[in-house]
């Protein structure tokens, strides 16, 4: 595969990833986190590099349970 193409894939990811600690409120921060890591699992996929499959992988499991318990919290207020 193209190296341009992988490092736009990795620098996509990046991107967004700091664009996440820019926001403000818990949500908004993990929804684009999550998107970021998933991108970061491409990323590392197009490289074969497992630590960054790893590592992502477990980002997107944590960032996906805080935002069920965010949704959960949510709704036992309504």
């Amino acid at each position: 595969m193209d190296n341009l193409f992988i490092d736009a894939v990795g620098y996509l990811g990046l991107g967004i990833n700091l664009i996440s600690m820019a926001l403000d409120g818990e949500k908004k921060l993990r929804v684009f986190s999550l998107v970021a890591n998933s991108i970061y699992i491409i990323y590392g996929c197009f490289l074969v590099a497992f630590p960054i499959i790893i590592g992502s992988s477990i980002a997107v499991a944590l960032h996906t349970l805080r935002l069920r318990k965010l949704s959960t919290r949510k709704k036992n207020y309504d």
